[in-house]
């Protein structure tokens, strides 16, 4: 467990429970996750200027999309091929935006990690698409396009209904089966799409995993 202005804790002892929920802790009703540590638990490192009281002793967390919703910048530091799977929802429309302090505020959030998301998303595209960056990869979302990889043998991907598997919500509520299997279809299959159109072209293309629920 790390930081790169704190520290390490090479031997941490928090539950996995404990990570998720700091995973889980979007603001501002989730977050903050408090995480209690002990200053020694730390591997001393001169090159971290805050390892330090408090920030060895108390670890505030919110959810890491607060920073870097599609978790890629520890990746594109330090690796040349990269792949990056979007699951990030689309910040809708609000006909009658709200005035009242709390729900202006979460609006507000939405705005600013929906922006983050979409400067994030056309840096990397530009990357890939860059001559004198030696980056390579590919990019695939939930709401990508087969159409657009301009690949001639895609698995089967209607439109109408990937983008109604796009619209499903982040909850905490339990999906029917077969809703799950075509939503780990589609998954497949954009991922498949994209893969042997952008890195891999030899490869030959996949089956869908449960092809009884057709996305």
């Amino acid at each position: 467990m790390a930081d790169y202005l704190v520290g390490m804790i090479p031997s941490p002892r928090v539950s996995l429970a404990k990570a998720v929920a700091a995973s889980s802790a979007f603001p501002p009703v989730l977050s903050p996750c408090i995480l209690e540590v002990h200053p020694s638990d730390f591997t001393p490192d001169p090159n971290c200027p805050l390892q330090k009281e408090p920030f060895t002793s108390e670890i505030v967390l919110s959810d890491g999309g607060v920073y870097d919703n599609m978790g890629i910048e520890t990746a594109w530091k330090s690796l040349q091929t990269v792949l990056v799977s979007d699951a990030g929802g689309k910040m809708k429309p609000e006909a009658e935006p709200k005035h009242d302090w709390p729900r202006h505020a979460y609006r507000i959030l939405d705005i600013v990690d929906n922006q983050d998301r979409s400067l994030r998303k056309r840096q990397i595209i530009e990357s890939f698409k860059n001559p004198n960056d030696d980056h390579d990869g590919t990019y695939w979302g939930i709401r990508s396009h087969v159409k657009d990889y301009r690949l001639p043998d895609v698995l089967p991907c209607p439109e109408d209904r990937t983008l109604e598997l796009a619209e499903t919500p982040t909850r905490l509520k339990r999906l029917e089966s077969q809703y799950q299997e075509r939503l780990i279809n589609w998954g497949y299959a954009i991922c498949d799409t994209a893969i042997r159109s952008h890195v891999n072209p030899s490869l030959t293309k996949g089956s869908l995993p449960y092809p009884g629920s057709p996305i």
